[in-house]
């Protein structure tokens, strides 16, 4: 399934392949670490980013959830790094060059871009996904549109317990 995808050479088209298989993924499953597993994994393996995770909204902070890729930060405070200013803000973040991100946290050295994107339940801030590039600048609004897309998918397919 997921080299079907990697072949695709246009982003769009590996975005919308994609979004097809992770609705596959997820329309018949319950378990949110489960659902939220397969999504990172879809999109580290079929888009190529170096790492794509899930934090969790907790009373504290921010909390590694499932994830793809080299070891991650397990704790992020609200107002700390991009993860921390998408959840304040609410918004999907794009930054180009993370060593240019005021109060960037590096949880690898190897991350050079960056794009994280809430996810909402009941109007509230409840998820991030943030991906992670060893490439300078790539992520762009066709990044965005497509995630944002997947957003949608996750906040009205998966179960928030």
């Amino acid at each position: 399934m997921m080299e079907e995808t990697a072949a695709i050479k246009n982003k769009k088209e590996k975005y919308r392949s994609l979004l097809t298989q992770i609705s596959s993924l997820i329309e018949d499953e319950a378990d949110l670490i489960a659902n939220l597993s397969n999504i990172a994994a879809a999109l580290k393996y079929g888009m190529g980013y170096s790492w794509v995770g899930f934090y969790f909204v907790k009373e504290s902070g921010l909390v590694l959830g499932p994830f793809q890729g080299p070891v991650a930060c397990t704790r992020i405070p609200f107002d700390k790094g991009v993860c921390g200013a998408c959840y304040s803000q609410k918004e999907t973040i794009i930054v180009p060059d993370v060593n240019k991100f005021p109060g960037h946290i590096a949880c690898s050295s190897e991350t050079r871009s960056e794009i994280v994107v809430p996810v909402f339940k009941n109007g509230e801030v409840t998820l991030i996904l943030d991906i992670d590039s060893d490439k300078l600048d790539n992520f762009d609004e066709v990044d965005k549109n497509y995630l944002v897309q997947l957003r949608v998918i996750i906040e009205n397919n998966i179960n928030f317990v």
